[in-house]
Order: structure tokens, then sequence, then C-alpha cells
């Protein structure tokens, strides 16, 4: 039976409900595509104008940028201008097929000019004169689309463009979803990018305004401003909003149980129905794969939970395999956790990331078939764009590191918090890269993370707890003491159930209740006990500055370690030690060198940002509420980017490592994270590298790793997290199994 379409056909409700709904269409394999530009427009037509628009972004389009989408807007303005003017008549099935082409016309020039609005540009190399000239002719399609619609529709008693509004719409939903399921305050970067746009979008020039406003939102953002000018190279320590943070210039993604647990609170279609990135699988689908699951699904738990990561995993993968490809593999890497409850099982880890990697390999190897189409065959195709985190919470670390490197597959150290982890773990980065660069084969970028926020937390509660147990000493109330201090910071509900005192103590002075430290309550309870002074003004004025002074803790890290191996005298040194001592040449070392980035996470203040600022062997990765500070730290008046070049090279007040190492109680936990051991003092002087003594001998030991309050802490963060993303998986494969 042929349903006709009436004249509420055209209405914008039924408009906005066709695009909501429809679903992309399946590729064949292989591509029937017969050039680029018709590559282009086929992809588009069938839903995937986000591949489609990242076809472009390839060296080998470089010089006929304009000539190729010359051609698609040829073809799908001829498409667009058919479907609008037809007249009334025909069935929904035909008008709806009529709605989608000028959809995905609107859809596939919008997300090319924002590539050429943003960063993948530079980093494909197209000249600017070429990008500018696209662009006017995009926006000059695009314009011309909406008057057509605005036409059509006008005939239809209304002026409105419903189909060019709901793309944008679409777009900007996109970015609203960043941490929407797990706010934390001030809310994320790309979330606020999306209100400033939409604030500025005037319905009656709809895809210009937004371009408008979205190019002064990418060109004058900070992020955007620092990459241009090679300050930094940047990463997201989250899941979600990535293709916006490639315009911004972001180059690099992590995640780990938490974040993989969030992506499908914030995008729930990652469990069914996602229709994001194309080729991306949902959880659902990949379910149905595998049969065997649904018999008893608990015993495949750890299984299904690594399916369920890749699922989070994938769509990631394909919004940085552009400039991935583009880079030879020096950005667009994607940082994958590895299982946290066998970290110190070296085999079963490499186990799993080997099955990880070759999953990965084989939907790329699909996925870069209509990514790269048409391009050198010389090109390899498949080989992920992926390193994986190896959490140094044991001496089994060091040799995964090791092995992971030497096939070419790279590594993110998490997990690390102190320089004798981070140098041991740099250096088995070295040994496995050099094995495989001497076989020719080619390397990725890799990572040493300095979670430095974590480790100021721990450091900011042993002290905590350190003063809170003086100022209580011999008091016969201290019970009624701690309660009344629990009420007043707002943690009494968390602190009532406790048994112990030292629970008690703990759960009050951890990073939820006493950050900072020099919050009023716990100032009276110290100032009464006489600890750190004899007035509240005298403890307010020393825990303002010891709070100061913990915060620089993960910083103070972060610059040793860059120090150690990328200062401008120790690399050199380096270089020589790696031809000396693995037979390489020059050239093989400067790969091997030039591939480690030191890489700043757990942020908590702008500062560890800015103060940690590098221009080669440096990527700083970002939370999505902590992006956004850092963006409003830059719209302060008087803020000078130029002012934090080369930052990480530059020290801190020298006082404050005089007070870490001297002064305040929490010395020990300072020097154990700050120093080397015996052994890598050894390994740094056979290198050369001078002043050897100022870098102590005194830091933790692999044997001790794993019992550091930091990794402690983490690792039973990261576990929890992995064991109810676990169950929420295997509940899913069991949901699945009971409807088939």
């Amino acid at each position: 039976m042929r349903v006709m379409a009436g004249s509420q056909g055209w209405s914008e409700d039924y408009i906005r409900e066709v695009i909501s709904s429809a679903t992309p269409e399946e590729l064949s394999f292989p591509s029937e595509s017969c050039d680029h530009s018709d590559h282009i427009v086929n992809l588009a037509l069938k839903g995937h104008a986000r591949l489609a628009a990242d076809h472009i972004l390839h060296k080998e389009m470089r010089g006929h940028l304009e000539e190729v989408i010359g051609n698609v807007i040829r073809q799908l303005n001829l498409l667009f201008t058919e479907a609008v003017t037809v007249e009334r008549g025909g069935t929904l099935e035909e008008l709806k097929k009529r709605i989608l082409v000028c959809a995905r016309a609107y859809e596939v020039l919008l997300q090319t000019a924002l590539n050429l609005i943003g960063f993948e540009r530079k980093i494909v190399g197209f000249s600017e004169e070429e990008v500018q000239r696209t662009l006017e002719k995009i926006k000059e399609a695009l314009a011309g689309w909406e008057r057509l619609e605005r036409e059509r529709l006008l005939r239809e008693g209304h002026g409105a463009a419903p189909i060019a509004s709901k793309v944008v719409e679409e777009i900007l939903e996109e970015m609203r979803k960043v941490m929407s399921k797990f706010y934390r305050a001030p809310g994320s970067m790309v979330a606020r990018i999306a209100e400033e746009i939409s604030d500025k979008i005037d319905p009656d020039r709809v895809t210009s305004s937004f371009l408008e406003a979205s190019e002064e939102q990418i060109r004058g953002n900070i992020y955007y401003r620092m990459a241009e000018a090679g300050l930094c190279k940047f990463g997201n320590d989250y899941a979600l909003g990535l293709r916006w943070l490639r315009h911004l210039g972001f180059v690099q993604v992590s995640t780990n149980p938490v974040l993989a647990a969030i992506a499908y609170d914030d995008d729930p279609s990652l469990w069914e129905g996602y229709k994001g990135e194309s080729l991306c699988p949902d959880f659902r689908s990949l379910v149905e794969k595998h049969p065997e699951w649904f018999r008893d699904p608990e015993s495949h738990g750890d299984e299904i939970a690594a399916a369920g990561t890749e699922v989070s995993i994938w769509p990631n993968l394909a919004v940085f395999r552009p400039i991935a490809i583009a880079s030879g593999m020096r950005h667009g890497m994607v940082s994958l956790q590895l299982n946290p409850k066998i970290a110190g099982d070296f085999e079963r880890s490499l186990k799993d990331a080997l099955k990880i990697y070759m999953d990965a390999w084989d939907f790329l190897k699909r996925y870069d078939h209509y990514l790269l189409w048409g391009y050198s065959e010389m090109e390899e195709r498949g080989r992920p764009n992926m390193v994986f985190k190896v959490s140094g919470s044991s001496p089994a670390s060091i040799e995964l590191t090791r092995v992971l490197e030497s096939l070419g597959i790279g590594t993110n150290n998490t997990v690390t918090f102190t320089v004798s982890q981070e140098v041991s773990l740099i250096l088995a980065k070295m040994e496995g890269r050099a094995e495989a660069v001497k076989k020719g084969i080619p390397l990725t970028t890799v990572y040493e993370t300095n979670m430095g926020g974590r480790l100021d937390d721990h450091i900011r509660e042993v002290q905590a707890e350190r003063l809170l147990k003086k100022a209580l000493e011999g008091r016969t109330d201290r019970e009624e003491v701690l309660k009344r201090l629990a009420e007043e910071l707002g943690a009494w509900k968390d602190v009532e159930g406790k048994e112990t005192f030292e629970e008690k103590v703990r759960t009050i002075c951890s990073r939820k209740y006493l950050r900072p430290l020099n919050k009023k309550p716990f100032i009276a309870v110290l100032a009464e006990a006489g600890v750190l002074g004899g007035s509240e003004e005298e403890v307010a004025e020393k825990l303002a500055l010891l709070e100061n002074d913990i915060g620089c803790c993960g910083i103070l890290v972060s610059k040793r370690v860059y120090e150690v191996f990328f200062s401008p005298e120790n690399r050199e040194r380096w270089l020589r030690y790696l031809q000396s001592n693995y037979g390489l040449t020059r050239s093989q070392a400067e790969e091997v060198i030039d591939g480690i980035d030191v890489l700043p996470a757990s942020k908590r203040k702008p500062m560890e940002t800015l103060e940690t600022l590098g221009c080669r062997n440096m990527t700083n990765t970002e939370f999505p509420n902590h992006q956004l500070t850092v963006l409003l730290k830059s719209r302060e008046p008087g803020f000078k980017m130029d002012d934090y070049k080369e930052s990480i090279l530059r020290g801190l007040d020298p006082d404050v490592v005089r007070r870490l190492t001297e002064t305040w109680d929490i010395r020990d936990l300072f020097v154990s994270a700050y120093e080397l051991t015996p052994e890598l003092a050894e390994i740094l002087e056979d290198a050369g590298i001078a002043d050897i003594e100022k870098y102590g001998r005194n830091g933790l030991k692999p044997e001790e790793w794993g019992r550091f309050g930091s990794t402690e802490k983490t690792m039973r963060e990261f576990s929890e997290s992995y064991d109810r993303f676990r169950k929420r998986c295997v509940e899913f494969v069991a949901k699945v199994a009971s409807e088939t």
C-alpha cells in the first residue's frame, strides 16, 4: 500500500523526526566509488558524512582540494535542487529520501568546513590559500541550499530552514553530551562551546552563522592557539567530544575503566542503536556475534568487559584516524588501559594486549578501506593508532612495556606518580623501541603519564591526617570534635557509619571534604590545639602556604622527569647512549627519543597545564572540566600565552622544594616521589647525565611501587570501576540472551 505524503509532509516536526530517526546505510565492500568526489558523495548520501568529510584529510589531496570539493558540491547541488523543487505528491518514503538527501548534503559540507577551519588542515599540510578558497565555495553552496529550502517551505506555508537547523542542532547536541551524565564543576569545555555557538546562530542564516561562530570558537581557543604556536601537544582524558577537540588541535585520547563506563552513561547508544562514527559497532551487535556467551555470561565476564571497552574505543580510533595517517602515527594515538585486575601478571596482560590489538587491526583495515580509498597503495592499512596503558603498579610493568614497544606496539604508562617509576619505564621504552627500530619497525608516539593531581591528593590527605591526629592527641572529647568537624565539612553522612577512629579521620581528610586544606573548620580545630600556630590567622596562613606547596608536587615530578631525559643537554647524552649501548645510528636514536612524550595528567588547576608546556616530547592530557578552567583562565585580563613558552624547563620557586623536602610533615612522601634510586642513578651516570647528586637516591624501588599510597588508591578505584563495568556488560549479555 502506497502511503501518500500530504501537505503535512514538509512540516518541521516531520522533518525533525525523519532526521533524528535516520540510520546509516550499510556500506558495500569493496567500495563502488569511481573517483574521490564520487566517493565522498556516496558515503555522505548513505549517512556516513563524517567519514566522507575525513576522506579529504590526506596529504595526497594537497593541491586538489578545491577541485575535488567543487565536484562534490556540483553533484550534491543537483541532488539537493531536485529534492526540494519536486512538487507535492509521492509517497512518504520518497519524501523521507528527499529530506535525507538534503540533510546529508548539509552535514558533509559542514563537517568538511569544520575540518578545514580546524587544526587538521595544518597536520595534513594544506596551504591557507587553498583552504580559504575551498571554504568560500562551501559557504556559498550551503547558503544557496538554505535559500532553496526556505523557498520550498515557503510554498508549504512557512519559510524556515528546518533541515539545516536540525543538522546544526545535532552537531551541537553531540558536543553537549560531554560530561552530561558525569558532572564536575565547572562542566566541560566542549559543552560550553556548544552553548556559546548556539547563542550566535541566526535563524535567518543558520549554516553561515554556525560556521562563523565555530571559526571564532576554534581559532580563538587557547588550546588551538597553543597548538598552532607549537607550545605543546594536547590530549583528552575522556572518551567523548573528540571530533571537536581534534579541530582544536588535540592529538591524543586516554581512557581507563572509569572513563569507559562513563562513555556508556554519556552516550547510551553505545549499548545499542549507535549511529555516530561510521562502521563502529554498538555493544548489542557485537554480543550477537558471540552466542557462546549466552549460556553462562559470568564465566566469560572478562572477555565480555574487554569487548565492551572496545566498543567505547573504536569511535576514538576512527575520529583520530585521519591525523594518525597524515602524521605517520605521530599524532592521533588512542590510549586503552589493560585490565587493572591483572596488572601484575605479565603473561595475561600481554595476551590481552595482543588480542585487543588484533581486533583493532581487523576493524581499522575495513575502516581504512573507505577512509583511504583511492590513495596510494604503498600506505599501510589497518595499523592501529593505539597505545596500551600499562599500570606502573608492579615490576611486571617494566617488562611488559619493553616487550610491547619491541613489537612496535606503543605504551602509555599509567598509575605513575614518582620520578623513579617514570624514569624506569622510559628506560624500558627506550630499550624496546631500540629493538624495534633496528628491525625496521616504524615507531609511534608513546607516553609516560605523570598523574600529578593524584600524587598531590595523596600527599594532602596524609598531611591532613597527621595534622588532625596531632590536634586530637590526648583529648578525651576527640569523638565530639570529629563529629563537629565532619558536620561542618559536610562529611558526617559518610563518617557516622565508620567504626574506628582511623576510618573517621581518613574520611574527613579525604580530597572529597578537605581540598583545599585551609578550610575554616579545619583551621579552627588546629588552632584550638595549637598545631601550626597559636591563632586562627597564623594557622590559616601556614595552611595556605602548605596547600600551595602540595599543589606543586606533581608539577615538580613532571619537570624533573622531563629534565632527566629531554632537556637540550640531556637529550643529546641519551642519543649517544642509545647509539653506544644498542648499536643504533643517529637517525634511529632520534626516532626512539623523539616519539616519547611526558604526559602530565589528573590535573586539578590550570597551573598544572600552563607550567608543563614544552614544544617537544610533551603532551598535556586534559579532563573536560579542566579544559574549561584553562579556557576561562586564558580569558582573564592580563593573560599572556607566551609567558608559558617552554615552561616545562622553568623551575618553580626553590623555596617550595626546600619546604617540601625539609620543613613540612610530608617530606618523607615527597622525597620518595621526587628522587631516584641508587640503581637508576647508576644508569644515568653511565649515560653521562651531569650533577647526578641533585636527583637523590631515596626514591621508590619497583618492589615498592604497589605499596605507595597513590598507587593503592588509584588501583582500588580502577579495579572497582572495572568490576562495576564488567557487571553491567555481563548483565547486558544476559538480557540479549533472554531475548533470543
